[in-house]
């Protein structure tokens, strides 16, 4: 159920954006506790229409910077959110090379009625099943 959005600067391979779409929706489920459901997209924008401040809070970044966003249930923890993080930069730098400094990360949670999976339906407006929270905490 969670979505994820990737963004960065056109000219990479299929391959390589594949392999930071894989990254984000492994370590989201390994990290975050969220549903094994896969609702990604990936754009790519031309330079002068991708936007960011190369130094904010004295980082510096590249024009390789890729910004993740990801919106979903606020079912994680401020430790399991920074272990995300940590996981996909990690997975990143050592499949294709990007660097630390490279990665933005922007987190939105919503509530279960801000999603409607199809039929013009509010699909979690009666609450959502324990099958689509942390599989990690539901008791056996």
């Amino acid at each position: 159920m969670p979505l994820a959005r990737i963004d960065l600067i056109e000219g990479k391979s299929a391959e390589y954006r594949r392999t930071i779409a894989d990254a984000v929706y492994d370590k989201m489920i390994e990290c975050l506790g969220v549903p094994e459901d896969r609702f990604q997209t990936i754009s790519e924008h031309k330079a002068e229409n991708f936007l960011f401040d190369a130094d904010y809070l004295g980082i510096n970044r590249s024009e390789n910077c890729i910004f993740i966003q990801l919106i979903f249930l606020d079912v994680a923890t401020p430790e399991q959110k920074g272990a995300f993080y940590k996981a996909v930069v990690d997975e990143l730098q050592a499949k294709l090379h990007v660097r630390p400094e490279d990665v933005f990360f922007n987190l939105l949670t919503v509530q279960p009625a801000d999603w409607s999976m199809g039929l013009g339906v509010a699909t979690y407006v009666r609450g959502v099943p324990t099958d689509r929270l942390d599989p990690n905490s539901i008791e056996s």
